[in-house]
């Protein structure tokens, strides 16, 4: 399989001239082996503070972190995304100067050019938190089912709603350190994006969404992550609210 394309070219960033020596990439890990390699080299030219979260993965996905430059923490099951997100900011929050934090995919659908626009908006203290929307300019390239699912989720949610968001569950986000310090995710699994959200309509943090694009590769479409992680997020909600 290919791996995605990269696109450090387009993007500000150089490990040799310490730019966003203040920023921590975390990155969620199970079974991504195939193309977390190339994912992890192409972060690395942009952001040199990488830190992996190999959720329980069994498929050689450790190894491939460890013939990189990225740090890495293992969970000795496989606990959820949720969970390793927090694991990932309890971890990058300890590292000296951190003050930035942006949770990536490992598998090649984020594009650095967006997390480097998400980061600028972040850095002109325009927003404590900056989130990716899919749906702002380029909604058709989203799979239809996975379209009506993340409509859904934010139609569900009243913090979505009050914030005006379009795009609740995507992955790609800017957290800045006053909010990293004060965010604790307890949802493991993929619900966890509703719970940041619940709680970012409760407090006072400034939200933006800026436009970003997915790329739905060969390989994300043949793990079939469309339909999964639309059924584990209703199905997380559906729990959430039960409990709630």
């Amino acid at each position: 399989m290919d791996a995605p394309p990269s696109d450090t070219a387009a993007v500000a960033g150089s490990r040799n001239g310490k730019v966003n020596d203040d920023v921590w990439v975390i990155i969620p890990v199970y079974n991504e082996a195939q193309v977390l390699e190339s994912v992890i080299q192409q972060v690395l030219e942009v952001f040199p503070n990488v830190v992996c979260i190999d959720d329980g993965s069994h498929d050689g996905s450790v190894e491939t972190v460890l013939r990189t430059g990225a740090h890495l923490v293992r969970h000795p099951v496989n606990l959820g995304q949720g969970a390793a997100l927090q694991t990932g900011l309890s971890y990058a929050k300890a590292r000296p100067g951190a003050r930035y934090f942006i949770t990536f995919d490992a598998d090649g659908q984020h594009r650095l050019e967006d997390a480097s626009k998400m980061l600028d908006v972040a850095r002109s203290g325009e927003a404590d938190l900056v989130l990716g929307t899919r749906f702002a300019e380029d909604a058709a390239s989203v799979p239809l089912l996975k379209r009506i699912v993340l409509r859904t989720a934010v139609l569900l949610s009243p913090a979505g709603r009050k914030l005006k968001l379009t795009d609740a569950h995507n992955g790609l986000r800017v957290i800045t350190r006053p909010v990293a310090d004060d965010l604790q995710i307890t949802m493991n699994g993929m619900a966890h994006a509703s719970e940041i959200v619940s709680y970012l309509g409760r407090s006072s943090w400034r939200v933006r969404e800026i436009p970003v694009s997915i790329r739905y590769t060969e390989y994300s479409r043949s793990k079939g992550q469309s339909l999964l992680n639309g059924v584990n997020i209703l199905f997380d909600l559906s729990v959430r609210h039960r409990g709630g």
